[in-house]
């Protein structure tokens, strides 16, 4: 799923850089921007974002990194790229650890015993432990904790994640999923559990990756639904509490899969590329419709609608199914590392990757010398109700941010997230829940944005530079 907030800082100083500078003015023809305004209807009239939603969540359904099921989405992305009239397909392997759930469950143990929806976290291990539970009501208590306090029992954290636009609450969410299990097992704890990072009341657990850290004994770490978080929460108010963890997972040695690219040649720079995607892969609980077939549907749709113009545009449009994406980036790693040498070739990148609620707000890092362009494409986008983002800390999506670390420019397209985090990596993301008339509107903005990227006259900025090393 789409984090700007983990990618965009270090993507922001690119903007800044002082070579930007130099460039000359960018401006988009005139004629280009009258066709943008076509393809724009036309886009408004198309399900067939939609239908490519459709057919890999039916066709193909789960894929997770390294399954069956994830072999069989990279078949079908290829086939769907060449039914759509894609000029040029392939692909490029990506390896990876693999990961496999296989059962899971727990109970409350004693007078008030019960059993609890979970799911196990992705890179959790397999065993059956039990304990007295520990109430966190989030990771800085947690990390507060002394060392070994936590020494026979089960860590239970209950953040309470809230409904925003953009999301803004997964940051707390996902760092007590990613952070949490490795600080109780440093601290002694013999399981996890957290609630859910999810904004619903549903009896449906979220799962996602989480890690632990090198010379860290992995303890089993599991995700609650919210209902039974609650729950949990309440006996423990009430006095001592016991809970039986049992989990069969774990990694299971390497796995390959496959970024595959679909293009759309450009008419006179076909050597220069526009990027747009999203990720292939879905976590097994649901059949990845919002997380993120419709990111694949949207951005597809909108290079096959280009592929049909009378004209194509100078610069290529390339679509990027990224492998892997839900547990560790690393399809979108492995494009940066492969095409780090051809960073100016690149005109700029957007990702899908926050389900299908509709576009209300766009933000670029374009430097000063392509804001006339940038003013450009935000007017081609304002008949869909888009605006430009002022200081919300927009950022690359996830899987493009490795390359904008490099010196890629990038575009963010923001999504409607309110009802994201109901859905997201739970058994409930499924196709009846994107709305054909968002998604169409997704699909108008990504055509609209891609073409008028690759027609313009000049440069977007994009060119090489040092990642800058991670703080710790």
């Amino acid at each position: 799923m789409r984090i700007r907030l983990i990618v965009a800082a270090l993507a922001l100083g690119m903007a800044m850089t002082p070579a930007f500078a130099a460039n000359k003015p960018v401006r988009i023809p005139d004629a280009a921007m009258t066709q943008a305004a076509t393809l724009r209807e036309q886009a408004l009239t198309s399900d067939l974002a939609y239908r490519i939603t459709e057919s890999i969540t039916t066709e193909v359904g789960p894929r997770m990194a390294g399954s069956e099921g994830d072999a069989r989405a990279v078949a079908w992305a290829q086939a769907k790229f060449k039914s759509l009239g894609y000029d040029r397909v392939w692909t490029e392997p990506v390896t990876f650890p693999k990961w496999e759930r296989r059962s899971e469950r727990a109970e409350v143990l004693g007078r008030h015993a019960q059993p609890l929806v979970l799911t196990a976290l992705g890179g959790s291990p397999g065993g059956t432990v039990e304990g007295e539970v520990v109430r966190f009501t989030d990771l800085a208590s947690l990390e507060a904790a002394p060392a070994g306090s936590l020494a026979g029992k089960i860590v239970f954290v209950d953040f309470k994640m809230e409904r925003k636009r953009g999301g803004d609450d997964y940051g707390f969410g996902s760092r007590i999923r990613s952070r949490g299990p490795t600080t109780a097992a440093a601290k002694g704890a013999v399981g996890y559990l957290m609630q859910s990072a999810g904004t619903d009341s549903h009896r449906m657990p979220h799962t996602g990756i989480t890690r632990f850290d090198e010379g860290v004994k992995p303890i089993p770490a599991a995700a609650l639904s919210a209902p039974d978080s609650r729950q949990l929460s309440r006996l423990v108010a009430m006095g001592p509490q016991r809970v039986r963890l049992a989990l069969d997972c774990g990694w299971d040695g390497e796995a390959t899969s496959y970024n595959v690219i679909g293009e759309v040649r450009g008419s006179s720079k076909p050597d220069e590329v526009v990027l747009i995607g999203g990720h292939l892969d879905s976590w097994d609980l649901g059949t990845g419709a919002i997380d993120d077939g419709a990111g694949l549907g949207i951005t597809m749709a909108a290079g096959a609608m280009i592929a049909k113009l009378p004209k194509r545009p100078a610069r290529t449009i390339r679509v990027v199914a990224f492998a892997n994406e839900e547990q560790g980036l690393y399809g979108g790693r492995a494009y940066a590392a492969k095409y780090e040498k051809d960073v100016g070739k690149h005109q700029i990148a957007a990702e899908s990757d926050f389900g299908a609620g509709r576009i209300y707000g766009y933000a670029s890092s374009l430097p000063e010398s392509a804001r006339e362009a940038d003013e450009q494409i935000l007017q081609a986008l304002a008949p869909l109700g888009i605006q430009r983002l002022e200081g919300r800390g927009e950022g690359p999506g996830p899987d493009i941010g490795p390359f904008a670390q490099r010196g890629l420019a990038w575009a963010s397209l923001a999504q409607d997230g309110t009802d994201y985090f109901d859905l997201h990596h739970t058994p409930d993301d499924t196709f009846d829940k994107v709305d054909p008339a968002a998604i169409q509107q997704n699909a108008a903005a990504y055509a609209v944005f891609a073409y008028l990227a690759a027609s313009a006259d000049g440069s977007f900025g994009s060119r090489p530079v040092a990642p800058a090393t991670p703080a710790r």
